[in-house]
């Protein structure tokens, strides 16, 4: 079984391109920490809103503030698919570095995802 492919696309086949569920789980993980809150309509609270954090002074505390907004906005929107297991980020120059832990179908993976400018 398969899921519709993010960011959506036809494939080579002329058909709606798919993913795999673990590949599935990764987009929807990049959906959540890419999209800011109210950006989509009919979903306000869905997202993170790092983007905007990219040029922001990141100290320990905003860190770990950041860090627990976005564990509980991923437990939010996939508390039923992924159990997140932990959630670090780091601020480089004009770099945020999120590296995502989680479990899924009993396999633990891993998602590191850079936002910039």
């Amino acid at each position: 079984m398969s899921d519709i492919a993010f960011p959506f696309r036809i494939d080579q086949g002329g058909q709606t391109a798919r993913a795999d569920p673990n590949r599935h789980l990764r987009d929807l993980i990049e959906q959540i920490l890419l999209t800011a809150p109210g950006e989509r309509v009919m979903r306000p609270t869905f997202g993170t809103g790092l983007a905007a954090m990219v040029f922001a002074p990141i100290g320990s505390a905003m860190a770990a503030a950041l860090e627990s907004s976005v564990q509980a906005a991923l437990q939010q929107e996939l508390g039923t698919r992924a159990e997140i297991t932990g959630v670090s980020v780091r601020a480089e120059d004009s770099t945020l570095t999120v590296e995502v832990r989680y479990r899924a179908g009993g396999a633990e993976d891993t998602l590191e995802l850079e936002v910039q400018p």
